[in-house]
């Protein structure tokens, strides 16, 4: 698999040099980091966090290059190949955001007290406006 990508990295490369394109013209056009295309560029797969997001990132790049991705992948089978790998990821349901729902503390509170004082400026400017006989 490594001799595979080394390969399909060459390709991209000499085909992104006729084109002259830089890698931050891709990056910009594609959203694929410029570390990652340097990467698959250069066939260093363990820059990548798991084999699906390098496989995806080799398909969306050679795309973009106008290659013509069903050939690769019938030229290359074991490296487009679905494997059932487990992918160990380093981070976990620790990481993720927490946020407040409705009915959690007295976040719409403010906002409540905001809307009541918005309303009672509106209600006292009305009963001016009615005073002076601008309405």
């Amino acid at each position: 698999m490594n001799e595979e990508i080394k390969i399909i990295g060459e390709r991209f490369k000499t085909k992104r040099q006729e084109m002259n394109l830089s890698l931050k013209e891709i990056e910009n056009s594609t959203s694929i980091r410029m570390g990652y295309l340097a990467s698959i560029e250069e066939g260093r797969i363990d820059k990548f966090l798991s084999p699906v997001y390098m496989l995806g990132f080799i398909r969306q790049y050679a795309s973009f290059l106008g290659m013509d991705v069903d050939k690769l992948i019938r030229e290359f089978p074991n490296l487009f190949k679905q494997r059932g790998e487990k992918h160990d990821f380093a981070y976990g349901i620790g990481t993720l955001e927490v946020r407040g729902s409705l009915r959690g503390g007295v976040k719409w509170f403010p906002n409540l007290i905001w809307a009541g004082l918005s309303a009672v400026v509106l209600v006292i400017a009305w009963y001016f406006a009615k005073y002076l006989g601008v309405i």
